[in-house]
């Protein structure tokens, strides 16, 4: 991935906060491995696009949410400016992490959270803005998706997405990934969770592995994720005889 008009990303490195309190060990978000490694050696974020992946639990959405709230973003998405809450739950790490910034990089960003972004199109619609919108809610899931990578993905930033494949076929995976490019290759930077073998692939991004292990960065072709949707496409059967029997 290339950054054309910027010296660096919108965030370098995310660090542990000397100031902040210390968790409870053995208790959450504490007892993930991944917290825990961020906390003790923070992590680079690399130029372009950085997909976390890794199995239910492993924490790869409460490092995205906790990152993604230390740059600004409401805990439930959208922009910076959208501080939108319903009912709070997430952990405390964004407290105890900062964020080094990018020299020269842009501010603009925006959190896409599949869970959530049902109560974000009601925020839209009961604060709108002075521009023409989408109606969000008259859309199909997967529609109002691309809709919002139409209306919000214009510029380079920073962009954080949680399992944003949940709502998308397969060609519309094909499509966001295609809009990953284009805020990379723009000087944008983007960080992604996803269980998706599909968006995972696209060339040049980094991936970050999360799991017992805690941090580990990996290619493509190594990730557990990518070996089972191999095996199991290329004999469903084997599986579902265990399932079914």
């Amino acid at each position: 991935m290339r950054s054309r008009d910027f010296r660096q990303p919108p965030v370098v490195k995310v660090v542990p906060r000397e100031d902040a309190p210390r968790g409870t060990p053995g208790r959450w978000p504490d007892s993930i491995p991944a917290v825990r490694e961020l906390l003790d050696a923070g992590l680079d974020l690399q130029p372009g696009v950085t997909f976390l992946v890794g199995e239910n639990g492993s924490g790869k959405s409460t490092l995205l949410e906790g990152i993604a709230m230390a740059y600004g973003f409401s805990a439930e998405g959208g922009s910076a400016s959208a501080q939108h809450r319903t009912r709070p739950s997430e952990s405390d790490l964004s407290e105890r992490i900062r964020l080094q910034r990018g020299i020269g990089a842009p501010r603009w960003g925006f959190f896409l959270r599949a869970e959530t972004m049902h109560g974000f199109y009601s925020y839209l619609e009961e604060n709108p803005t002075n521009s023409p919108e989408p109606v969000f809610h008259e859309m199909s899931h997967g529609e109002s998706f691309l809709a919002v990578l139409d209306t919000r993905f214009d510029s380079p930033g920073f962009y954080c997405l949680d399992e944003p494949e949940a709502a998308l076929s397969f060609s519309s995976t094909l499509t966001l990934i295609a809009t990953l490019r284009r805020i990379a290759d723009a000087g944008g930077q983007v960080l992604c969770a996803t269980h998706s073998p599909v968006l995972a692939s696209l060339s040049g991004a980094h991936i970050v592995e999360v799991g017992e292990w805690g941090l580990r960065t990996s290619a493509w072709e190594d990730l557990e994720l990518v070996t089972h949707w191999r095996s199991y496409l290329a004999a469903p059967e084997r599986y579902l005889r265990h399932l079914l029997d």
